[in-house]
């Protein structure tokens, strides 16, 4: 149908009019205007208007079409999303990296949604009101830090990443506030933290409103700290990470590094030359082999940047959302070996080494086994696993690694994985054969008892459901470090195998019957005789007695080990502990 209107009828009138009369007879309706024989707007029935040649009336109200100034906002947040001068962008492929959008869509492909892209805007882009001439070396875009939340792995989280095209990844104070808002959102949510660091830093030639502010970069750590053990921290360091930014990692739960690639350290090399004197390079200094093998700062490395995404999903796979949900739990799976073979692997002779990797590879399900700090304080293990689909965390000493002795930085190793586990509701696992804790004046030097009462007391302050298995040895404290009969266990479990004692037999009867030994003149009437002593103390120390004083809850074939723990972790699923009402312990 044709209608035609007065000359002076505007263009939100004539749609009204179209629209009443389409309504009414049922057909689309054709608009002329004064004595114009060209159609100015036709409304159809299904309710769209379009100019009379045909085009969208993009300016009206009702049409969705997107317009010049929508445009124009998109080309800015495209030549934000460029990153910083094209140059830094070039060399990243010859540091072996990817630019952080790429990094971002590898991890997380589309984002959920992305906060302060246009942070410090005015103060670089060309565009800018505030801005004459841009100059390339200073281009800003995001302040050089992206926020946002995203899935990762079909899980909700916060991310923060730095992009280091701009002033290599330095921080400033649009880009704090935009990681402290990040962090304190993620307070409100309870979903876990991503930091995806790539940082030189604080930004030194702008160091005015974040460094020392309220609400600076100092805040980031308070921030962490509020944090810390409410929702999981996971930190992967892409670069070098000085300074303030080092700080980040460490007091993240987890820190992932990517061999030839990352560093961390609280001073740069130049900057340790000038204070020390010490001419150092960077790997040497904070990188991962350093972090992993000596501080104990790394928990796992990478190869590359594949393989750090590959670790974190393996990772975040045994950790809940936040303190108030529990670990999630998969179908379980037959482990990589036999339950059989466990009294193989143990030897009879208790001085003899072997390998703990061989027994947890038969007590968990196959491929589940995902060991933090390998390389730091080795003869300690401590991993986290699944029994029967069911998030473990094992905390296993090694015989075949300075004969399993605990050393201080195994027992901090070991406090500090059984902290974490326990604020994460994730049970816990001791397998113990230890002729307990080190001695010697070096081992005091480092802190021996220091970091054992610090093992000592994670253990004792852990409400999760708790298991220990006398394996073989459980001498002097190791068998209270080791979660045994007095730290309030689920079970004490032993292996025929197992022995608990002050000491090993040999140096029992050398401290009681050194002076009896001497004066036997006959070599091979002493010799008989310390023979009889020491059986005589095994017998007092097998773990067939414990069992009989019911120092032990059992004595557990070998074979049955991994159904007989599967089994009581499903029956102490939900068990509740109380501790006594203080603010805090002073140990931790």
């Amino acid at each position: 149908m044709n209608v035609r209107i007065g000359a002076g009828a505007t263009r939100e009138e004539a749609s009204a009019v179209a629209a009443a009369i389409a309504e009414h007879v049922g057909e689309d309706v054709t608009i002329y205007v004064g004595d114009s024989d060209d159609p100015q707007l036709i409304h159809r029935v299904d309710g769209d208007d379009e100019t009379g040649d045909g085009e969208p009336t993009s300016q009206h109200a009702d049409d969705p079409g997107p317009t010049d100034r929508e445009r124009e906002l998109r080309a800015e947040i495209e030549d934000i999303e460029d990153g910083g001068p094209s140059k830094y962008r070039e060399r990243l492929d010859e540091q072996g990296k990817l630019f952080v959008r790429d990094r971002l869509d590898l991890w997380f492909g589309d984002l959920t949604f992305e906060d302060g892209t246009f942070a410090n805007f005015d103060s670089w882009h060309p565009d800018s009101p505030s801005v004459d001439e841009a100059d390339p070396d200073q281009r800003l875009p995001a302040d050089g830090l992206l926020t946002g939340a995203a899935e990762f792995e079909d899980r909700p989280v916060h991310f923060m990443a730095n992009d280091f095209t701009v002033k290599a990844g330095s921080m400033a104070e649009k880009g704090v506030e935009k990681f402290l808002r990040m962090q304190q959102r993620a307070l409100k949510t309870g979903r876990p933290v991503l930091y995806l660091m790539d940082s030189s830093g604080g930004r030194i030639d702008q160091q005015r409103g974040f460094f020392a502010n309220r609400e600076g970069i100092g805040k980031f750590y308070y921030n962490h700290s509020m944090l810390s053990g409410r929702v999981p921290q996971i930190c992967v360091l892409y670069g070098p990470c000085i300074a303030g930014a080092a700080y980040t990692p460490v007091f993240a739960d987890f820190t992932v590094m990517v061999e030839g690639m990352s560093a961390m350290a609280i001073a740069s090399p130049r900057m340790v030359e000038m204070v020390t004197g010490e001419d150092i390079d960077l790997a040497d200094l904070g990188g991962p082999e350093m972090h992993a093998r000596h501080s104990g700062s790394a928990d796992l490395v990478a190869e590359d940047e594949e393989h750090a995404r590959e670790l974190v999903a393996k990772l975040m796979g045994y950790l809940p959302d936040n303190a108030d949900e529990a670990p999630p739990q998969v179908d379980g799976t037959a482990p990589k070996e036999s339950p059989d073979g466990i009294d193989g692997v143990i030897p009879e002779a208790p001085n003899r080494g072997y390998d703990i990797h061989r027994i947890i590879d038969r007590i968990a399900d196959k491929g589940s086994v995902l060991e933090l700090r390998p390389e730091y304080g080795s003869e300690m293990v401590t991993a986290f696993a699944r029994i029967d689909g069911r998030p473990v965390g094992v905390i296993a000493n090694n015989p075949s690694k300075r004969a399993g002795a605990i050393f201080p930085d195994a027992a901090r190793k070991a406090a500090e994985f059984v902290w974490t586990c326990d604020a994460y509701d994730i049970p816990l696992l001791y397998l113990c054969d230890t002729p307990g804790f080190m001695a010697g004046s070096q081992v005091e030097k480092e802190g021996i008892l220091e970091e054992g009462k610090k093992l000592i007391y994670a253990t004792s302050s852990a409400t999760v459901p708790r298991q220990c298995v006398i394996l073989r040895k459980a001498y002097g404290a190791g068998i209270y470090a080791m979660s045994g009969p007095a730290y309030d266990p689920e079970a004490t479990l032993a292996l025929p195998s197992g022995e608990i004692a002050i000491m090993g037999p040999e140096a029992a009867i050398n401290a009681v019957y050194a002076n009896e030994l001497a004066d036997i003149e006959d070599e091979d009437e002493r010799a008989k005789r310390e023979a009889e002593l020491r059986e005589q103390f095994r017998e007092d120390i097998d773990v067939h007695r414990m069992a009989s004083e019911v120092v032990i809850d059992e004595i557990v074939p070998p074979s049955d080990l991994r159904t007989e723990l599967a089994a009581r972790f499903a029956v102490y699923e939900d068990v509740e502990k109380d501790l006594p009402s203080k603010k805090h312990g002073t140990i931790l």
